[in-house]
């Protein structure tokens, strides 16, 4: 029995194996070329297998540029899910967050670049489902901004899910200077950037104020253009 499994296992692993190439490569391609730019053909010779044998595991280019997302954004939840872990105040969990996808960019430039303009901004990446995968990420944040509001480490009057949201929004508009080429990718300048992104997000949800009023209750009850507009209905109301 044992000698008919390690053939199916070796077998298993090699099919693993070419997959994960194959997934490498499409990240090598789509960085450079983006997704509109490429063709399968152009996959194959950078994974240096034949033509065919990525629409063995893939069926077309979307379901590979989702494979590349999903393997992606899988990893990183890991290490965001890795790092929560280890730490239990409130400033030290989100400046884990922050360095773990820093480091992510630092050690796989393309493989980041990819996840943020080939699958979050370009009308390609509408093949990739993103609303359930920063569903996870953005409820597991929320936890710990509730948490922080209940041990008066946040502001109370701060909604948890948006600043959940909010949060992952700077990390990434904060990735996309570097990804764009706006700053030079350097470890030095790296390390500011994700400091500088934990440390402005931190003062705004610790230090914010509740709004004294809406702008809609700032507005004065009798406004100069309310004002007219009654008065043109009470001259109107005594001619009649």
């Amino acid at each position: 029995m044992a000698t008919k499994r390690a053939p199916k296992l070796a077998r298993a692993e090699r099919e693993a194996e070419r997959r994960k190439t194959i997934l490498r490569a499409a990240v090598e391609v789509f960085s450079r070329k983006g997704f509109q730019g490429c063709r399968i053909a152009d996959v194959a010779r950078e994974a240096g297998v034949a033509y065919g044998l990525v629409y063995h595991y893939f069926k077309d280019k979307d379901e590979l540029l989702g494979s590349v997302f999903e393997s992606g954004w899988q990893g990183f939840l890991a290490r965001v899910q890795a790092a929560l872990s280890e730490q239990t105040d409130f400033e030290s969990r989100i400046r884990s967050v922050v360095h773990v996808a820093f480091e992510a960019y630092r050690r796989d430039p393309r493989g980041v670049k990819v996840l943020i303009l080939e699958v979050g901004r370009s009308p390609s990446g509408g093949a990739v489902n993103r609303g359930s995968a920063f569903t996870d990420v953005i409820e597991l944040a929320a936890g710990i901004f509730a948490e922080a509001q209940a041990r008066g480490e946040m502001a109370s009057h701060l909604d948890p899910k948006l600043t959940a949201a909010l949060f992952f929004g700077s990390i990434e508009m904060g990735l996309t200077t570097f990804v764009v080429g706006l700053m030079e990718r350097r470890d030095d300048v790296l390390e500011r950037a994700r400091d500088q992104v934990a440390e402005t997000f931190l003062r705004g949800v610790t230090h914010a104020r509740a709004p004294a009023a809406s702008a809609a209750e700032a507005l004065p009850s009798e406004a100069p253009w309310n004002s007219a507009k009654s008065g043109t209905r009470s001259r109107a109301a005594r001619r009649d």
